[in-house]
């Protein structure tokens, strides 16, 4: 399992979830940007990391202008 964010140890009966092609414990897959915890298969991706939907990934990543997918009103700071 990867535990790329965390550096503690799960109880060996922690639930693991894959995604991206690479084994997770369920909750260290987190969006990149507001550490949301995900689901495997609900959640985006972009250069190999796990972003939430909405509104991370539109945000970052989505189309811009206004009426675009909604995430024009969300900024990041």
């Amino acid at each position: 399992l990867r535990a790329s964010r965390r550096a503690h140890a799960l109880p060996p009966a922690a639930e693991k979830v894959t995604s991206l092609g690479k084994d997770w414990h369920r909750p260290c897959l987190r969006c990149e940007k507001c550490n949301k915890t995900l689901t495997s298969g609900g959640h985006a991706e972009h250069d190999g990391k796990p972003y939430c939907n909405h509104p991370c990934y539109a945000a970052l990543f989505g189309p811009k202008g206004f009426g675009r997918g909604g995430a024009e009103s969300h900024t990041f700071k």
